[in-house]
C-alpha cells in the first residue's frame, strides 16, 4: 500500500531526527467491552496497516493508529479527518492511559473462521481511496464515471439507496433521480452538489456501504450436502446441522439471535405450498410482514419478537431451493447489506438434502418440524359456532391479553361481545367463513342424572380434532343455588372450558365454564359447572343473533355425535 510505505518513511525519518521525543497515536474509538472493541479493530485493520488497541482503564478499551511522533501524528489526524476516514471526534493519545495490550491479538492479525461445510473466502476489498491524486473537475468526474461497467453503476445505486438518498430502480441508468440522490449525498457530506460523483467520493460511498458489513466476514459457502452456494456472514453464524429440508447455520457471539437456513429438498408445486405455509408457524417466522407465493416462487418476511426474518424458495426441474435469514431487529443496515448479498450470490449446485440424512429414531416432538420450534400460542380454550356467519362461543378467559385470536389456529378473529358475569364471550371471524354445521340449543330442562357429553379441546391443541368427555348431569344449580348454571359430574381439563355440553341426541345444554377457585374447599376433580342453553339463547337475542333451536329426537351414536361434536366445535387460541 502506497500509503503504508509513506507512513514507514516518515516515521523512519522523524525517529532518527528526533529520538528523544515521545510517541503519538491518533485515537479513533473507545468501546465499554473487550468483545465490541475487538470487532472495531479487526474493522478497522481492513483499513489501515497501523492499528492497535489497549485499555484505557475505568472500563474503556481504546482504538488507536500509530505509534508517531508527535508531528506526524497531528498530520495524520488532520489528513484523516479531511478525508472522512476516521471518526470525527478522533484525538491524539499520548499513550500515557495505555494498559493492556488486546491488538494486535498475539501480535498478528486475527484469523480467518474455519470452514464448515467447505467454503472459499470471497470478501471483497473494501475500496482505497488515493489522497494523493488530485480531486477530479466535473469534466473529468462525467469521464471516469461513463467508463464504468453495468455492474459497477447498480452497485453506486444500491450504495445510494441504503444510505438513504436513492429510492428508485437499480438499473444502471443515472437519470434523474439518480442524480438527485448524489447531488444529496454530496450535500450531506459537505461536498459541491453537482450531481456527479468524483472518483473519490465514489470509492467512499462503497467504502462506507461496504464497512457496515466488514466484521461480519462475508464468505462464500459451498454446501454440496445441500446443494447450494451463497455468501453467508460468518462472524454471525456457523454450521450446526442438517434437519432436512434444512441446512442449519446458528448465531454466535453477539449475534447469536442470528440464523441461516438453506432450504433443499425435491418436490413440486404442491410441497413448495406447504414449505410456505409450515414456514409461517414456526417461531424464527413472527406472523407481521408481507407475504408473497406466485407461481413457482414466494418470499416471506416477518417482524417481531426481537428479529426480523426473511425467507425466499422457488421451485426449478422438480427441486425447492432457497433460504431463510433471521436477524435481530433493528440492525437494519447491516441485515439489508448481509441479504442483499445473498440473494446476490445464490447459487444451485446439483442435488439436494436426503430427507433420511437424520435418523428416524431420533427424539421428536409434535410442536417441533426439522429442529425447530413451532409458534406455540399463550393459551388454547374451547369454543363452538352459533351461527352460519361463523360466530363462535367461549370463556372470556380464552381471550385475556391477547395479540391476536385465531380459531382452529388458522382463522383470526376479534371480540364481539363478553359478559364477565355469565362467564361467556362472543367471537367474530375476521374473514368470511362458513361452518359445517351450528350448534343446536335444546332449552328444556334435563333430567338430573342424565347423560352429557363436553366437547372440547382437553389437551390445548395437541389433537387435531375435538374429544367427548361423557359425565352425568348432577343438578340443575351450582353450589350456591343458582339455576342458570348447571352441576356436572365430567373429568375435564382447563383447555375444554367454553366448550359445548351435549345431550344425547347432540343438542347443547350449556357451555362449560371456567373452573373458578374452590374459596379454600378442595372439590372433586369431576365436579365442573356449566351457564344453562336458556341464559346463552338470551344473550344471543340481545345481540340479534337468532340461535338454532334443537328438538328433541332419539340418541345418537357414538360415532354420530362425535361427529357432530367435531362439526360445531372450534379451537380457540390466544397469542
Amino acid at each position: 500500500m502506497f500509503r503504508a510505505f509513506v507512513v514507514a518513511l516518515l516515521l523512519f525519518v522523524s525517529a532518527m531526527q528526533a529520538q528523544a521525543q515521545d510517541r503519538y497515536w491518533v485515537q479513533i474509538e473507545a468501546r465499554q467491552t473487550l468483545t465490541e472493541a475487538t470487532e472495531r479493530a479487526r474493522f478497522y485493520a481492513r483499513r489501515f496497516s497501523d492499528v492497535e488497541g489497549y485499555y484505557l482503564g475505568r472500563g474503556f478499551y481504546g482504538i488507536v493508529l500509530g505509534p508517531y511522533s508527535e508531528s506526524l501524528a497531528r498530520a495524520e489526524l488532520s489528513r484523516l479527518l479531511s478525508s472522512g476516514q476516521i471518526p470525527s471526534d478522533s484525538y491524539l493519545q499520548n499513550g500515557r492511559r495505555f494498559e493492556q495490550q488486546f491488538w494486535p491479538i498475539g501480535g498478528a492479525q486475527a484469523s480467518t473462521v474455519s470452514t464448515a461445510p467447505d467454503r472459499a473466502p470471497e470478501l471483497p476489498a473494501l475500496p482505497q481511496v488515493d489522497l494523493t491524486a488530485p480531486e477530479e473537475t466535473l469534466g473529468q468526474a462525467r469521464a471516469s464515471e461513463a467508463a464504468l461497467p453495468r455492474e459497477a453503476r447498480e452497485e453506486l445505486q444500491l450504495a445510494l439507496r441504503w444510505a438513504g438518498f436513492y429510492n428508485s430502480t437499480i438499473d444502471g441508468a443515472f437519470g434523474r433521480g439518480t442524480r438527485s440522490a448524489m447531488a444529496a449525498w454530496q450535500t450531506a457530506y459537505n461536498q459541491e452538489p453537482t450531481g456527479v460523483l468524483t472518483a473519490r467520493q465514489r470509492a467512499q460511498l462503497l467504502l462506507q456501504y461496504n464497512a457496515v458489513i466488514a466484521d461480519l466476514e462475508m464468505q462464500l459457502v459451498r454446501d454440496e450436502t445441500a446443494g447450494i452456494q451463497m455468501q453467508l456472514p460468518t462472524a454471525a453464524v456457523t454450521f450446526a446441522e442438517y434437519q432436512p429440508p434444512f441446512a442449519q447455520y446458528d448465531g454466535q457471539g453477539d449475534l447469536s439471535a442470528a440464523r441461516v437456513l438453506m432450504i433443499s429438498q425435491t418436490g413440486d408445486a404442491g410441497r413448495l405450498r406447504g414449505l410456505y405455509e409450515v414456514l409461517q408457524v414456526l417461531d424464527i417466522m413472527p406472523t407481521e410482514g408481507p407475504r408473497s407465493l406466485q407461481g413457482n416462487s414466494f418470499t416471506i418476511e416477518g417482524l417481531g419478537d426481537g428479529i426480523h426474518s426473511y425467507a425466499t424458495a422457488s421451485l426449478q426441474d422438480g427441486e425447492i431451493k432457497g433460504f431463510v435469514l433471521v436477524w435481530p431487529a433493528g440492525d437494519d443496515r447491516r441485515r439489508a447489506r448481509v441479504l442483499d448479498l445473498m440473494n446476490a450470490s445464490f447459487a444451485r449446485l446439483d442435488g439436494t438434502l436426503d430427507p433420511n440424512l437424520v435418523p428416524a429414531s431420533e427424539d421428536q416432538a409434535i410442536d417441533m418440524i426439522a429442529g425447530l420450534s413451532v409458534r406455540q400460542p399463550k393459551l388454547s380454550r374451547s369454543g363452538f359456532y352459533v351461527s352460519r356467519d361463523g360466530l363462535v362461543l367461549t370463556t372470556p378467559e380464552a381471550v385475556e391479553s391477547c395479540a391476536r385470536i385465531t380459531f382452529d389456529r388458522e382463522t383470526d378473529a376479534e371480540v364481539l361481545a363478553t359478559d364477565p358475569a355469565l362467564g361467556i364471550t362472543l367471537l367474530r371471524p375476521l374473514a368470511a367463513l362458513s361452518p359445517i354445521e351450528v350448534a343446536a340449543f335444546q332449552p328444556r330442562t334435563p333430567r338430573l342424572k342424565d347423560p352429557v357429553a363436553v366437547a372440547g379441546y382437553p389437551f390445548n391443541g395437541a389433537l387435531n380434532a375435538p374429544t367427548l368427555t361423557f359425565g352425568t348431569l348432577e343438578d340443575i344449580r351450582d353450589l350456591t343455588g343458582d339455576s342458570r348454571i348447571s352441576r356436572l359430574s365430567v373429568a375435564t381439563q382447563p383447555s375444554n372450558a367454553g366448550g359445548p355440553v351435549l345431550d344425547q341426541a347432540g343438542n347443547v345444554l350449556g357451555m362449560l365454564l371456567t373452573r373458578a377457585g374452590d374459596g379454600g374447599q378442595a372439590l372433586p376433580a369431576d365436579v365442573q359447572f356449566a351457564l344453562d342453553a336458556e341464559m346463552i339463547i338470551a344473550t344471543l337475542e340481545t345481540l340479534n343473533i337468532t340461535p338454532v333451536r334443537g328438538d328433541a329426537g332419539p340418541p345418537l351414536s357414538a360415532h354420530a355425535l362425535t361427529e357432530k361434536a367435531a362439526n360445531v366445535t372450534v379451537l380457540v387460541s390466544c397469542w
